[in-house]
């Protein structure tokens, strides 16, 4: 018989949900149909930045099968509102931060490739499509940007007249003066500029809605593949129609892939529920592959100034950042906003580095909205650090390897607050770097490298140390309920998107009850059978969600003792627990939790008093951030004919606290690597610079990694648990990413250097490479 520990935390389980996937269970958004629906197509701009100068949509309204054209006349007719971000932040002058929310559909003018304007309601995708192009508008095509270099000191284009200089806002953190009075004395400055390109999450299952509403009791429902059911709720009620959150219902199947992307609002949730409101009708929207990159929110792009002032012995001084953020036309809420800021709190890295001043810039551009995108900010700070570290040892001689040694945080300093303030929890980050330099063999690089210049290739490694903030200060929501029969439902506040919740959080509750996860039924993203929840995001989901399972489990065992007890006929403190039940120490008095939770039920058989059932509800809010941290060793061969780059070998040693789950773990951090390799070496977003116009709407064009890309990874973990939660969890979801950017962009930097490349940004494509070999003006060294 198995025993409960075999399921619990720190066991290689393969994951319970991938039983329905592989067999087509899986319940993801286009699976999800009602009856009577019908089909919703949006129509698109095609320019980036236009007047709409006539808009007729009576060809289009009177097609077969056509129940509407809306537009955003019809929008602000109905009075519908809008998201809107809450944090506070000034322009230079420090006026207030400028912003404009998306309206849902734009109106009189349109802002970037992409920006909807008109919506097709028809009995049948097909008449709808039919409908769409039978609408007849008339563009003003005007000057766009799109460029971030451009939107501020470039072609000097407005995105919006009330804001002439493109800048919606800036922020900075730690003293300015204090770090330039340490780079005015230091013995080594160094300062360089680095990229990092617009991407998309390109997740396996594009976007939907469907939306509902119910007038026998004036109630919407909302199904769509989101990743924070309970927010998107409450900004349908409050933001958008003004009515009570319990009038909205919120469903979220099995997401095909998230990673920050499947935030809460997009404009297409509220406007299929304001068309099934108007129509009497459910109405769906499904977003086509080529539609994708016009539809949805991108992640990173931003330039960095990025400046280190070191001592004569390779002390690190002080850091000095420098970023400018390219978020698009619209600024929506919050979330356009955070990856411009969570970055800074990582300018320091896994360094002890005395005085650090990070500032930003957020910049208007004629581009769909950035928002976060796995990492959210925190792989672009690593990025900055750990190129302007290799750049620094080349420049002043030091050797890269022990520069970062020599200024690592000491495992003794945690907690340790950097120079910003932020306090990391725990880790030992030199064990870390030792680890992982023996299991990649880095002594052997050098014959290695050798090995590849005898046959005409240029071999590069790169070394980082990643660390990121994850687990905020954030509530979140857990409940365990005991039926008559024993079994146990598990419902969680947190959203599943692929990450192996159904089977961390089953582990985490099997740990501490006993009990086996078959007798266990999962349930997350229903509004109306989850009470609460925050979602899922920023590596929170096994520190907050995970502890909430925890606390409840301590509340069920706190009454399944009693009820024990009184059916034992012995004192509550005279039981011990262990695999799933109850004893009498050397006795044969004994009950299993199963058996208790049946009884929970039968009034003469609990305590006088006592409430029937066996369920409770469990909640957790972290008192301070955890810092997971990482080191990444990646070794790149190029050929400097073809200017092809192929990764040799990836390594990478993680802590990420108490480890729920190696197995699911590891593929957490393939996952993350693969995303981070994909954006160096062939993913961008990419628009003409002229006319703004997207260049790689298809995936044709749009290039992804595939398993052929990439070598096999080697993870090992150097666990050093948190001490602000009781599970010792720190969050993984997005460390893979956090320190491959930077690993694979050092990797090249350094095969290219060989041959007198100095500068170089990505993506780290073929002709990209073998033009920066051509044009490099130093022979090649060995």
């Amino acid at each position: 018989m198995e025993t409960p520990k075999k399921f619990g935390i720190g066991q290689p389980l393969s994951r319970f949900e991938d039983k329905r996937f592989i067999t087509g269970g899986g319940r993801f958004q286009e699976d999800r149909n009602l009856p009577g629906q019908v089909c919703a197509v949006f129509v698109r701009s095609p320019h980036a930045n236009a007047r709409i100068v006539r808009l007729d949509t009576a060809e289009a309204s009177a097609m077969p099968g056509v129940l509407a054209v809306l537009t955003g006349d019809d929008v602000a007719a109905d009075k519908l509102g809008t998201t809107r971000p809450a944090i506070p932040r000034k322009r230079p002058d420090g006026s207030p931060m400028y912003y404009v929310a998306h309206p849902g559909l734009a109106r009189g003018h349109v802002h970037y490739v992409g920006d909807p304007f008109a919506m097709v309601v028809a009995e049948s995708l097909l008449a709808a499509k039919d409908a769409a192009e039978r609408i007849n508008v008339e563009f003003e095509d005007l000057p766009s940007v799109t460029a971030t270099a451009d939107a501020v000191g470039g072609t000097g284009h407005a995105v919006w007249p009330d804001c002439p200089d493109n800048v919606s806002h800036v922020w900075s953190i730690g003293d300015g003066k204090a770090v330039a009075d340490v780079f005015a004395a230091a013995a080594h400055t160094i300062k360089r500029r680095y990229t990092v390109t617009r991407v998309h999450a390109q997740y396996m299952e594009p976007r939907g809605a469907l939306g509902a509403y119910d007038p026998s009791d004036e109630r919407f429902t909302l199904y769509a593949d989101c990743q924070y059911p309970h927010r998107v709720r409450e900004m349908l009620a409050t933001q958008v129609f003004n009515i009570p959150t319990s009038q909205i219902r919120v469903v979220a199947g099995d997401v095909g892939g998230a990673f920050g992307t499947k935030g809460w609002q997009y404009v297409e949730h509220r406007l299929v529920l304001w068309a099934a409101r108007k129509l009497g009708r459910p109405v769906k929207w499904t977003c086509e592959r080529g539609e994708v990159l016009m539809a949805d929110e991108h992640g990173r792009d931003c330039i960095i100034d990025s400046e280190l002032a070191l001592d004569r012995d390779g002390r690190f001084l002080a850091v000095r950042v420098n970023t400018d953020w390219n978020i698009g036309a619209y600024l929506s809420s919050d979330r356009n906003m955070l990856q411009t800021f969570t970055s800074m709190q990582a300018a320091t890295g896994c360094y002890d580095i005395p005085h650090a001043f990070s500032a930003m810039r957020a910049l208007f551009s004629n581009l769909p909205a950035t928002a976060p995108y796995r990492g959210a900010g925190r792989p672009e700070a690593i990025f900055a650090l750990e190129r302007i570290i290799d750049d620094a040892s080349r420049e002043f001689g030091f050797d890269r390897i022990e520069l970062r040694r020599r200024n690592l945080v000491h495992a003794d300093a945690m907690p340790y607050r950097n120079a910003l303030g932020f306090i990391y929890d725990s880790g030992d980050y030199a064990k870390s770097l030792d680890m992982a330099l023996g299991l990649a063999g880095v002594a052997g690089f050098p014959e290695r490298k050798a090995a590849s210049l005898a046959s005409g290739k240029l071999r590069g490694l790169g070394i980082v140390n990643g660390i990121e903030r994850a687990a905020p200060p954030s509530p979140e929501y857990a409940q365990i309920i005991f039926d008559t029969g024993g079994g146990m439902t598990l419902l969680m506040g947190t959203k599943n998107q692929g990450q192996g919740h159904e089977t961390t959080f089953r582990q985490i509750a099997c740990d501490s009850l006993g009990i086996h996860p078959d007798d266990i039924r999962y349930v997350d993203g229903d509004t109306d059978v989850v009470p609460y929840g925050l979602g899922t995001m920023g590596s929170r989901s096994t520190v907050t969600g995970g502890t909430a399972v925890r606390v409840a489990t301590t509340k069920i065992l706190e009454k399944a003792r009693a009820i024990a007890a009184h059916a034992l006929d012995v004192a509550p403190d005279a039981l011990d627990f262990a695999d799933g039940q109850f004893k009498v120490p050397a006795t044969n008095k004994v009950i299993g939790l199963k058996d208790v939770a049946k009884l929970s039920f039968l009034p003469g058989r609990i305590p006088k008093g006592m409430e029937a059932g066996l369920a409770a509800m469990g909640s957790f809010t972290p008192d301070n951030d955890t810092f997971p941290s990482s080191c990444h060793v990646c070794e790149v061969e190029i050929d400097p004919e073809t200017g092809v780059s192929t990764l040799a070998s990836y390594l990478v040693v993680d802590d990420v606290g108490t480890v729920i789950n190696p197995k699911t773990l590891e593929g957490q951090l393939h996952g993350g690597i693969v995303q981070g390799l994909g954006q160096v070496f062939m993913e961008r977003v990419a628009y003409d610079r002229e006319t703004g116009q997207l260049i790689n709407a298809y995936l044709t064009d749009y290039t992804l990694p595939r398993a052929d890309d990439v070598c096999n990874f080697t993870v090992k973990s150097n666990p050093h648990p948190s001490p602000l939660n009781p599970l010792g969890a720190k969050g993984a979801g997005e460390a893979g990413t956090v320190g491959a950017l930077s690993a694979a962009m050092n990797a090249v930097l350094d095969a290219l250097s060989q041959v007198g490349v100095r500068d170089f940004d990505m993506p780290a494509t073929p002709d990209r490479v073998w033009a920066a070999i051509n044009a490099a003006a130093s022979p090649r060294k060995t």
